[in-house]
């Protein structure tokens, strides 16, 4: 079974550093960018299958380049998971209401965050 191409677009270095660890460590192709605008160029050239999305980014913020992702007819269907510390009450509900799939709060559990994401490409 090939592996899945995942795409994290996060601006912490080390925020960026142990999803990628966790995710290579469960056999996910992990592509990685800092800003937005890193992202987006990614996306057009590698496809990813699912895209791990920081909301608080410089530059392009996560909700615009969720909005932008699913405005492409060829991405419109892979799966966006907001990772952010973006966690008072409302904001799950606001963060899924702008175009993502799924939400996971910072910090990230790194004894779940690969089932996490296994979860949410079987869905």
């Amino acid at each position: 079974m090939a592996a899945v191409d995942i795409l994290i677009i996060e601006d912490n270095y080390y925020s960026l550093q142990l999803m990628a660890y966790l995710l290579e460590k469960a056999n996910f192709n992990v592509h990685s960018a800092f800003t937005g605008a890193e992202g987006l160029k990614i996306v057009s050239q590698s496809k990813p299958e699912l895209i791990i999305l920081d909301i608080h980014l410089p530059g392009i913020d996560g909700f615009k380049i969720a909005k932008s992702i699913k405005a492409l007819p060829a991405l419109a269907k892979v799966p966006l998971v907001a990772v952010t510390a973006m966690a008072m009450v409302g904001d799950r509900e606001k963060i899924l209401n702008k175009g993502f799939d799924y939400y996971i709060s910072k910090p990230i559990q790194p004894e779940t965050f690969a089932k996490q994401i296994q979860l949410f490409l079987r869905k």
